[in-house]
């Protein structure tokens, strides 16, 4: 069967999904956090429900910093992030809602609506987190860069570390850099579309 043409065009869609991958190792070309700035000022537009926006970026930049890090990674997941250029901490924050009246004005009451139902707002972070997560590793791509997300940690541990006193609960660590030679492993199958998805 042949599939309509997208909108996108055929190097964007490879840039961003065909020819993207996993980087397990990068070149020591640095990364900025005035990079990363650039592509969250792209990817912030990704639509999450009542324009919540509850991801909260931690960079991991300096030598102290990232020495307080790796004891929390996972054994198989710590020479690399001490290796990369730049480590990025993405965490849901449950207390999204105090910034509701700016980014959901027309909702006048919805953050004293949910003041009191902290569950509620912990489940709705993570959710919409985790739309924020694949709008930002799609926004890494698009700089021309490589991340390898990870979940292999001790997130109590980096919550401590770094969120102390915050509602900011970890959810993904993410390598970011340029690839070096043999970063990646061999691509894994794709499910087919008629594996996927049922018209009804």
């Amino acid at each position: 069967m042949t599939l309509p043409d997208l909108a996108l065009p055929q190097a964007a869609q490879d840039l961003l999904f065909r020819q993207a991958r996993t980087a397990n190792t990068f070149t020591d070309e640095p990364v900025t956090p005035d990079e990363i700035r650039a592509v969250y000022d792209l990817v912030k537009f990704g639509p999450t429900a009542m324009n919540s926006q509850p991801l909260r970026i931690t960079l991991v930049e300096t030598a102290e910093a990232r020495e307080r890090l790796l004891p929390h990674m996972a054994e198989g997941n710590r020479a690399k992030t001490a290796k990369a250029p730049l480590v990025a901490i993405l965490a849901a924050d449950a207390d999204f809602h105090e910034n509701l009246p700016t980014v959901f004005p027309h909702a006048p009451g919805i953050r004293d609506m949910l003041h009191g139902q902290e569950d509620s707002r912990t489940s709705m972070a993570a959710l919409n987190s985790g739309l924020q997560i694949g709008y930002f590793i799609i926004g890494v791509r698009a700089a021309g860069l490589y991340a390898g997300p990870m979940t292999g940690f001790d997130g109590a541990g980096i919550d401590a570390e770094f969120h102390t006193g915050t509602s900011k609960k970890t959810l993904v660590v993410v390598n970011i850099g340029h690839p070096a030679e043999d970063s990646w492993f061999d691509r894994l199958p794709r499910l087919d579309d008629a594996d996927v998805i049922t018209v009804v």
